[in-house]
């Protein structure tokens, strides 16, 4: 399955070099200029809403829905109102490309994308770029750490960097013995070559390397390797049923116990909290989970703004849960992609034009701040400050910014938790030194 899917994205690169060509020659609708009175703003989501990563597009969907309205709220933007659209990756860059070709051919006055996860990025982001449409994405794929788009944001760390926090949380537990167990999948599997090789820089002994088919419905034979290898712990990600799946057949084979899990910043969202807990118990899943996270705000005026928010849309969002809507407060996508579009938007009336040419700029002095700089936190801030002449910074519920050449802002590391009934807590914090300690 590993090897169809990488032929797949083969395939969709080829196929998005020639969409690229064919863009780039039409342009784009926001680089031409200002946009018809009476006409939206277009944000669009583009990930997977079917298939084994799901639970992802209505993540991201809720904080667009949530963000455009509060937007919308404090008076739109240059005289608009902004909206959402989406587009179904599938998690396959060969399912990806026609989503992104669609979206492209019937979407007018489309301003920014969100999403683009690992699954996607690799083909969707070139054919972005050459259209000219700035996105913030969810990938930590390393290729984007060197290599530069110009339209292209991210706000969350790379692979690497989420392999040596796990590793951190293993030492900081105690952990000597390490099992792996991965999604086939794009984004799951660039996890595994750091991880190894922080798991023995650490002075760790790596058991046991299992991947799992995310199509699959048993993973047996994986849970009978792990469980005869007799890990301390699990480092995992393998998104939809995959790893609740594994968690409940390790219990089966393990007498009843569960082997402590390490997760990855994934793994904090209510789907996830939801389909482990189904699968071997609240309270097993919660005294024995563990995961990194990027660190976000919990409290004061940028985190109230936030929830209230995604709060404002709860129940409007087709395919986002509502029981447990509160986890989406913590979910990286959630928060990060919040963060994304406030910039976006504070840009274009800092800039007084949806030209993107005159808007990109002021992503980075907006987020990163220039001499003088007063610092706000949320959308309805930012224009009553710009509306006063100031030039501001913005820092949100992910926190500050620092973009580099590459356009990253990787963030701070903590360790996350849940209670029983489903609560994240924040049970630790990971510094730049723990992480170098464990680097290649």
């Amino acid at each position: 399955m590993l090897a169809f899917r990488r032929s797949g994205r083969w395939l969709a690169t080829i196929g998005a070099v020639a969409l690229a060509a064919t863009l780039a020659a039409c342009g784009s609708s926001s680089s031409s200029g200002g946009i018809p009175s009476g006409q939206k703003i277009v944000f669009a989501d583009v990930a997977p809403f079917s298939g084994p990563d799901a639970a992802l597009g209505p993540t991201y969907l809720v904080s667009c829905e949530g963000t455009t309205a509060a937007i919308n709220k404090a008076g739109g933007v240059l005289g608009h109102q902004v909206s959402c659209t989406s587009a179904d990756t599938r998690g396959d860059p060969a399912d990806a490309i026609p989503a992104v070709q669609s979206l492209l051919a019937r979407t007018h006055n489309l301003e920014l994308v969100i999403g683009c996860t690992s699954d996607e990025a690799a083909a969707v982001v070139p054919v972005l770029n050459s259209h000219k449409t700035v996105m913030f994405c969810m990938t930590g794929q390393s290729e984007f750490d060197s290599k530069h788009f110009d339209y292209f944001y991210r706000l969350v760390p790379p692979d690497l960097a989420e392999s040596y926090a796990m590793t951190v949380i293993a030492q900081q537990l105690g952990y000597k013995k390490i099992a792996l167990a991965f999604g086939n999948d794009i984004g799951s599997q660039t996890f595994i070559q750091p991880a190894i090789s922080a798991i023995k820089k650490a002075g760790m002994t790596l058991v046991a390397n299992e991947s799992l088919d995310l199509n699959a419905t048993t993973f047996r034979t994986e849970a009978e390797a792990i469980v005869q290898a007799h890990p301390d712990a699990i480092m995992t990600e393998a998104l939809g049923s995959a790893d609740p799946t594994l968690f409940s057949e390790i219990k089966q084979l393990n007498g009843g116990q569960v082997i402590p899990i390490i997760g990855t910043s994934a793994a904090i969202s209510p789907d996830f909290f939801t389909s482990s807990t189904a699968a071997i118990g609240a309270s097993d899943f919660a005294s024995n989970f563990h995961a990194d996270n990027l660190v976000t705000a919990t409290s004061g005026p940028a985190y109230q703004a936030f929830t209230q928010a995604l709060l404002a849309v709860k129940g409007q969002v087709q395919g986002a849960q509502t029981g447990d809507f509160t986890t989406y407060f913590t979910a990286p996508g959630a928060v990060h992609l919040y963060d994304g579009m406030n910039l976006a938007a504070l840009a274009m009336i800092a800039a007084g034009s949806a030209d993107v040419a005159k808007w990109k700029p002021f992503l980075t002095s907006i987020g990163d701040g220039v001499p003088g700089a007063v610092t706000v936190s949320s959308f309805a801030e930012g224009v009553a400050a710009l509306k006063a002449g100031k030039q501001i910074r913005y820092v949100g519920p992910g926190g500050p910014t620092s973009f580099d050449s590459f356009h990253d802002s990787p963030g701070i590391f903590q360790v996350d938790t849940y209670t029983a009934a489903g609560v994240v807590n924040v049970s630790g914090n990971i510094t730049a030194a723990q992480l170098r300690a464990v680097s290649g």
